[in-house]
């Protein structure tokens, strides 16, 4: 990775199955695209424990298809204290996750955000959580645009 830190990015959700391994793949595709892939960690955790090992939600896996977004080998996993510490960006999808980031966290520097806020055109601030609804389409259309706004906010933070 060069002599440069990588940059470290975690988005969370509450299972980690559906919104934050679509958001870990579209941000990595992203990065990618951008040439930038050495320079950044891309990881992805649940607030919850229920899905610990399993894959994306199928709903997710074919959303991330369609667009021709690899998700990668992803397994949910649960937050743990050590995320705060190790992530310098910490992206949760929506108000539920930000605040339970805000009563797990105990130290670490990371920056805390929920992901639509680098997306604030679109009117919302919550990416829905489609486990049960369905509508993958659209949260991946959120989620992009999220993702693009976060890359800009990151690349300018960081001079990259």
């Amino acid at each position: 990775m060069g002599a440069e830190r990588p940059i470290r990015v975690l988005f969370v959700c509450m299972g980690n199955i559906c919104r934050s391994p679509m958001a870990e793949a579209l941000f990595r595709h992203q990065v990618a695209a951008a040439g930038l892939s050495e320079r950044f960690v891309i990881d992805s955790a649940g607030t919850g424990g229920w899905h610990t090992g399993a894959e994306p939600h199928a709903g997710t896996l074919a959303v991330l298809a369609r667009h021709g977004v690899d998700p990668g080998p992803q397994r949910a996993r649960q937050l743990g204290a050590e995320d705060f510490g190790a992530s310098d960006y910490i992206v949760a999808m929506d108000g539920e996750n930000l605040r339970d980031l805000g009563d797990l966290r105990r130290a670490g520097s990371a920056h805390v955000s929920l992901l639509l806020d680098h997306a604030p055109t679109l009117g919302t601030r919550e990416v829905p959580d489609p486990f049960y609804s369905g509508g993958f389409e659209h949260v991946y259309r959120l989620v992009d645009a999220g993702c693009t706004g976060l890359l800009a906010h990151i690349r300018e933070r960081e001079a990259l």
